[in-house]
């Protein structure tokens, strides 16, 4: 079941966001990863297929709520949950906000670059 990710958001057709993603995977290859260490829980030594995916949905994730956290858009019944497993997911093991919102910048970061490169294409 965990190698079943995909890059799969409402508005974005799947050919040209793998385009995107690989694209934008060139030069932030680190930062995926960085990223992918926080998110993304192994209990094995499996390697996840896909995980670049899976933390490219996250990035949106974040992106999109934070919209809704600056008044953006309008506040949806999951909202909260959506907030708190942002949230929960990238503090684990931090000692500082600055830590947090680090990730959460890099988060929002890459969501940004990746819909700047969907749209040029």
């Amino acid at each position: 079941m965990s190698n079943m990710y995909e890059l799969k958001k409402e508005g974005y057709e799947e050919e040209k966001s793998m385009h995107a993603l690989n694209l934008l995977l060139i030069d932030r290859k680190n930062e995926f990863r960085e990223l992918a260490n926080m998110v993304l829980q192994t209990t094995n030594f499996e390697p996840i297929k896909n995980w670049e995916q899976f933390v490219m949905n996250f990035c949106l994730d974040v992106n999109d709520a934070f919209k809704t956290w600056s008044g953006d858009s309008k506040l949806s019944p999951n909202s909260p949950q959506r907030a708190l497993t942002i949230l929960r997911q990238l503090s684990r093991d931090k000692k500082s906000m600055n830590q947090l919102s680090h990730l959460m910048n890099i988060s929002f970061d890459l969501a940004e670059e990746f819909k700047e490169i969907y749209r040029r294409l």
